[in-house]
């Protein structure tokens, strides 16, 4: 038997992959077993993660740490239920989680995290504030504020945020952080919707782990509402990398999906919620 170097369950996300009592919903949750240590990454729009984690025999109460990739309301708004379900933890974010991020400037609406962080301690969240890349468990990086290398790997253009009654266009998502996991094959790499641009990520975890191996990709690539040149050129990349687990999910468009299904072939995995995978796989 294969020693297990990972373990991911997908409890949310914006489509549904078994029939037993998942739910879906627009937003993204991984649970993670990395290092030793087992992990939130994000927690989804409403709360269903604890309806789901519990239908896929996934202890929430057992979870050591949270780390959040950005302060959207889909990868936030199950904070509240998971911290009354699980008490006091480590939750680990970038300073500027609770910036004010909105959407549509003609007509601005309010995207970002939507509790107080006074609400969130109270329930037991430490919030550990990180702008520098932190191992948090053997072999298990935190990406820090990815440095923005790329010039065709722009933020949205429909996305702001406001600062000091100031607004900024396009939002900067200088809080937009991923996981390096690095394991015996190279790295594995979490995303929530890789606001800071897919390449620069990658390239950025290289750096970080100085594992120049990419082994796996999971999460949000956030190539759904891209331009053209930009999907052309992260395809492009990512044909270059020999990976051999791609997940791309949530952000990353239907659309996207399908295609790169078709160029990855069986290295192309859907991570709808409810999917749960080891690296190796079994």
């Amino acid at each position: 038997m294969k020693d297990v170097w990972l373990k991911f369950a997908i409890i949310s996300e914006n489509t549904v992959g078994t029939s037993r009592g998942i739910m879906g919903e627009w937003g993204l949750s991984i649970y993670i077993e990395a290092g030793g240590m087992k992990v939130l990454f994000d927690t989804g729009e409403s709360g269903v993660l604890l309806n789901n984690a519990n239908m896929l025999g996934i202890d929430l109460q057992a979870v050591e740490a949270m780390v959040l990739s950005h302060g959207h309301y889909d990868h936030t708004g199950g904070m509240r239920s998971f911290l009354r379900c699980r008490g006091t933890l480590p939750v680990y974010a970038h300073p500027g989680l609770f910036a004010c991020h909105c959407r549509t400037p003609e007509k601005p609406r309010y995207i970002g995290i939507p509790y107080r962080k006074e609400l969130l301690q109270s329930l037991g969240a430490e919030f550990v504030f990180v702008k520098e890349p932190l191992e948090i468990t053997p072999g298990v990086f935190i990406s820090g504020e990815v440095p923005r290398k790329r010039i065709f790997e722009n933020a949205e253009e429909t996305l702001f945020c406001l600062e000091n009654g100031r607004t900024i266009m396009p939002d900067p998502f200088h809080d937009d952080m991923s996981l390096y996991c690095v394991t015996p094959a190279g790295l594995f790499i979490v995303l929530g919707c890789a606001h800071a641009g897919l390449i620069n990520i990658v390239e950025h975890g290289r750096e970080v782990t100085g594992e120049s191996r990419v082994y796996g990709i999971i999460g949000g690539t956030h190539l759904g509402p891209a331009p053209d040149e930009q999907q052309e050129a992260t395809i492009n990349y990512l044909k270059e990398l020999d990976l051999q687990f791609l997940g791309a999910n949530h952000c990353t468009g239907l659309d996207v999906i399908a295609r790169l299904a078709n160029i990855f072939g069986p290295r192309f995995k859907f991570c709808p919620a409810g999917r749960i995978f080891t690296i190796p796989e079994e």
